[in-house]
């Protein structure tokens, strides 16, 4: 894979691609940010949404990069829980909202007009500052509602989430999952013929 296709990036918002760096692949579970190295390129592609990040930040995630990795781990594990809670159908747990209000506390952000557009900018520790964007990115979804058309992948295998906007949508991507059921579909009627 390469550096831009490594992580399925299917939703375009920074706190869901997050949690979508879990995939199953061949039936098994993998973790696509077990090292420093995965979270270096991570941050990598995930630097094309966010115009300020710099060669500074990088520096930045490189001198606290183990506690950093820890950090984001632990984040996508709280994600990823109240995520799926809420493709199931539940609403916003109260205590979620206050976890990430939390996180924005510990690096409050400063704002800057970039590109004609007003883009906040976390100050503090680079853990922190990285938890607050992805705090902030999730509580922005709560304010919009969008996270009420937060849904699983239609195939039971994949542990991939996204928005459903049209909801008519079953599959995480049609290049992931959706061509791989039309094809055994596709198969299996050829084998029936």
């Amino acid at each position: 894979m390469t550096e831009t296709n490594k992580f399925p990036l299917i939703s375009g918002y920074l706190s869901l691609d997050l949690v979508n760096t879990e995939i199953v692949r061949r039936g098994q579970r993998h973790n696509l940010m077990l090292s420093e190295e995965d979270l270096m390129d991570w941050l990598h592609v995930i630097k094309e949404r966010n115009s300020y990040w710099d060669d500074n930040q990088f520096l930045k995630v490189r001198e606290r990069i183990g506690q950093v990795l820890l950090c984001i781990i632990e984040m996508r594990t709280v994600l990823r829980d109240n995520f799926e809670l809420i493709a199931d159908g539940q609403s916003v747990p109260d205590q979620f909202i206050d976890f990430l209000e939390k996180n924005v506390e510990k690096a409050p952000f400063r704002y800057k007009l970039i590109h004609q557009k007003l883009i906040p900018i976390p100050v503090g520790e680079i853990e922190d500052t990285l938890l607050s964007l992805i705090s902030f990115d999730v509580l922005t979804l709560i304010e919009t509602k969008k996270l009420s058309s937060l849904k699983r992948c239609s195939n039971p295998d994949c542990v991939l989430l996204f928005f459903d906007e049209s909801g008519r949508r079953k599959w995480c991507s049609m290049k992931i999952c959706g061509n791989r059921k039309k094809a055994a579909r596709f198969q299996q009627r050829k084998s029936d013929d």
